[in-house]
């Protein structure tokens, strides 16, 4: 899950689009309306001219090649609502609650959100009543992270030192929202269940590292910077940016790292 840099913003004319859009819902009477027109405009506007920009600036949010914003791995080509716009139908055209992901991680989130409704670590589940007694949530924060907002680091540790690979809350105090934030965003996303992904982080692991490994020898044989960059172009653009970010943060710990990163300080701000 990257952390999510808000790049140049949408045109002023896009963000009128949006905003027009939104309104078709703010005036709907009731909330259940408000639901359905989300739907309904979602669906038949989402293809149209003023998202070619929307796709293109999220597309520049992306690690890599396009990669999920979610899992880091598989190709972005849905756009996911944040907020699920079947529980907060006045952010269905709200920029801020866009992020690019796929299929995989995209149909499993889909309308899974929680709550917190006071201070303390306990949260509420969303979700309309089977009887067709559809109410507004109730005020509170969101257990989910939010990546446009937050950075997931705060919360998410991957153990990269173990080489296991796998995420777990940075804070091992279950007494902090903290804690329940990061729990509740691994579980949503699968994101230690799939094992596809523990072994892509777990092959990032070798790329980051052998890329390095080469851009310290090529340092050391006092090759020119200009063809030192395309070194650090390739770990700006690998998968699964994360776990470089982890190397990093975790290097000290990890001899081979920590020889590498002694020699190459530098790496250590790309």
């Amino acid at each position: 899950m990257i952390p999510i840099i808000q790049r140049e913003p949408l045109s002023s004319r896009t963000l009128s689009t949006l905003k027009g859009y939104q309104s078709e819902i703010d005036e709907k009477k009731t909330y259940a309306d408000q639901i359905v027109e989300a739907n309904r405009l979602w669906n038949s506007r989402k293809r149209n001219v003023c998202f070619r920009e929307i796709k293109s600036a999220l597309t520049d949010m992306c690690s890599g090649a396009k990669r999920c914003c979610y899992c880091e791995d598989s190709l972005a080509d849905e756009i996911e609502h944040i907020w699920p716009k079947n529980f907060y139908p006045e952010k269905t055209f709200l920029w801020e609650n866009y992020l690019y992901v796929c299929g995989p991680c995209n149909g499993p989130k889909g309308n899974q959100f929680a709550i917190f409704e006071s201070t303390d670590t306990t949260y509420i589940v969303l979700n309309h009543s089977e009887e067709g007694h559809i109410n507004r949530p109730p005020l509170g924060r969101p257990v989910f992270i939010n990546p446009r907002e937050e950075n997931p680091l705060d919360f998410l540790w991957l153990d990269v030192m173990g080489k296991t690979f796998v995420f777990t809350p940075l804070e091992e105090d279950n007494s902090l929202i903290s804690y329940h934030k990061a729990s509740y965003t691994i579980r949503v996303l699968r994101l230690n269940t799939r094992s596809a992904l523990v072994a892509a982080r777990k092959n990032a692991y070798s790329n980051y590292r052998a890329r390095l490994r080469e851009y310290v020898s090529q340092k050391n044989q006092g090759h020119p910077t200009e063809e030192l960059q395309n070194f650090i172009r390739g770990i700006k653009t690998e998968h699964h940016p994360t776990v470089w970010y982890e190397m990093k943060r975790q290097h000290a710990h990890i001899p081979e790292l920590a020889e590498l990163f002694q020699i190459a300080p530098e790496a250590l701000e790309w």
